[in-house]
């Protein structure tokens, strides 16, 4: 039995071809309060709200990805008739049910934002 992949679902950011487009960012000059000695070692060490996001998305999918395996397993156990309490896989596969869809709201939201930055810049 194979474990489904919550992250198969995402594949609507592969035909995004509008990010080479982001020439809005040429305004920047007018940050004086920049030195020319940035130090981009420290820059390196200090986290970016981006990591962080990027981070926390991660080990968000990865608790998805893992209760989903879980209740895999369960149901395995199910099956075979190891299991004592079949509560148990019915919970773990409502944790992995809503797990799934909480993640694919994420990436619809996500998307619709996206697209209405692309709406905003025409």
């Amino acid at each position: 039995m194979t474990a489904i992949n919550p992250i198969g679902g995402i594949s609507g950011f592969s035909g995004i071809s509008g990010l080479s487009g982001a020439s809005g960012l040429s305004g920047a000059s007018g940050m004086s309060g920049l030195s020319g000695d940035l130090d981009f070692a420290e820059a390196a060490k200090t986290p970016s709200p981006n990591t962080d996001f990027a981070r926390m998305l991660s080990k968000g999918l990865e608790s998805v990805q893992a209760s989903q395996d879980k209740a895999n397993d369960l149901g395995i156990q199910v099956a075979n008739g190891t299991l004592q309490d079949p509560a148990q896989y019915t919970m773990a596969s409502t944790e992995a049910s809503l797990g799934l869809q909480m993640t694919l709201a994420v990436r619809n939201k996500a998307v619709e934002a996206f697209q209405e930055i692309m709406r905003m810049q025409a």
